[in-house]
């Protein structure tokens, strides 16, 4: 649950209100809620079947095993985590920068230093031996289940009802228009429910995980979207949503205006930058894992598996997806990130993962499987149809990028087959 929300809900708000022009945007926040139980679905039986650390990488080879694509599809994961991985970093260093300039009023090139340093300082300390973080998760949890539920009582004494509620959408031209907005809006909303499933990278390390696998999955969504509904619902009760959708840091200044009082604005703003920085420590801590775990066993550029020397961790990899990480931190908007992140791993990720377990619960009936998706395959066909569906009510030059990700992870899969063909024959 830390990890899902992150940066993510602090500044998707202000985007979702914006694009559905109000009080609507809730419309997006319940289908976001709506696919991640339907691809937590997924995500929950898989990991009960394979309980072992890579999580997709893990899941779609051996979904597609057997098959002319079998070792194409975990590499295009790697591939695409090599790009989407540092967009995630840029993303919540970005979405940081943003509310360290209500403590302190930054320009543009200012919050790109302040987002870069993060990122920098960020590898720095975890350039070295990491242990256990069990304990300091759980006070993180304290601190953003906290937050939230401060956020959600203050708000108690100033909340208007029919401003909150006021959900209209004759406000958008046509249904054509309604469409394109719920797309972009989910897409939003979608960006921060993401990492429902990231107790999966995990499967190895789980007590009992044919049970805790899917109940982890299942509760934090469930309480996640309860989180986000709230925390939208008494946003827009206390703030107009026209300043709601036009503010960088609309929490620090809903708590600023319920107080009356800049102080307690700027202890909110601490809290939430903890919180950010908190979620892209451990995000960066696990992604770097990913393609050192695929490069050990073969299946990912051997460079990625170089460990340090003295310190034995996966420098290589740490600082090529914090190097790039850095680079996108100060190359790109917020926006342009978080559709960047979505788009590109839709397709190969959570629709490929999707249409694999259906063929494979069809093609080996009596295989075992400790959790099976009630209905199926009614919640793999729906979270493939909403995912398609922001897919394509998103701008073109977006789906040529995650088109464009597939296709050259494709060209270079094809590249190091050959190179490894010419050196076992040579």
């Amino acid at each position: 649950m830390i990890d899902m929300v992150g940066i993510g809900p602090f500044v998707t708000l202000p985007m979702i209100v914006s694009l559905m022009h109000g009080p609507a945007g809730v419309l997006a926040w319940l289908l976001g809620a709506l696919l991640a139980y339907m691809d937590g679905m997924v995500w929950a039986e898989l990991g009960a079947t394979w309980p072992e650390a890579g999580g997709s990488y893990v899941f779609l080879g051996k979904l597609y095993e057997g098959k002319k694509i079998g070792k194409l599809m975990p590499f295009l994961f790697i591939w695409q985590t090599t790009i989407q991985a540092p967009l995630v970093i840029a993303s919540g260093a970005i979405g940081f920068a943003k509310y360290f300039s209500f403590l302190v009023p930054l320009g543009d090139i200012e919050k790109k230093m302040v987002s870069g340093s993060l990122v920098l300082l960020l590898v720095a300390l975890l350039y070295r031996r990491i242990n256990s973080i069990g304990k300091i998760s759980v006070v993180l949890w304290v601190i953003t289940g906290g937050t939230f539920l401060w956020l959600i009582f203050s708000g108690i004494g100033h909340f208007n009802a029919g401003q909150a509620f006021a959900v209209d959408l004759s406000t958008f031209d046509s249904s054509t228009l309604l469409y394109a907005a719920l797309g972009k809006a989910s897409l939003n909303a979608v960006y921060s429910y993401l990492g429902y499933y990231n107790v999966c990278h995990l499967g190895g390390e789980i007590k009992d995980p044919q049970r805790n696998i899917p109940k982890s999955i299942l509760i934090s969504i469930t309480g996640i979207a309860l989180l986000y509904l709230a925390m939208q619902t008494m946003v827009l009760g206390v703030l107009p949503w026209q300043q709601v959708a036009v503010s960088d840091f609309v929490v620090s200044q809903y708590f600023e205006h319920i107080y009356s009082s800049h102080l307690v604005g700027q202890i909110a703003t601490l809290l939430i930058l903890v919180i950010a920085a908190s979620a892209l420590f451990a995000g960066i801590l696990g992604y770097s894992r990913i393609p050192y775990a695929a490069a050990l066993k073969g299946d990912f550029f051997s460079v990625f598996s170089r460990v340090h020397p003295r310190l034995h961790f996966p420098h290589v990899s740490l600082l090529v997806i914090g190097g790039v990480g850095f680079l996108f931190s100060l190359l790109f908007r917020l926006g342009e990130v978080i559709t960047a992140i979505l788009m590109m791993r839709m397709l190969v990720q959570f629709v490929s993962q999707a249409l694999g377990l259906i063929a494979w619960r069809y093609q080996q009936p009596s295989a075992s499987r400790p959790f099976r998706m009630p209905l199926f395959p009614l919640p793999a066909i729906l979270s493939i149809c909403i995912w398609l569906f922001i897919f394509f009510n998103n701008e073109v030059k977006y789906q040529l990028f995650a088109v464009s990700i597939i296709l050259s992870g494709t060209v270079a899969y094809f590249i190091r087959e050959r190179i490894i063909r010419s050196r076992q024959s040579a």
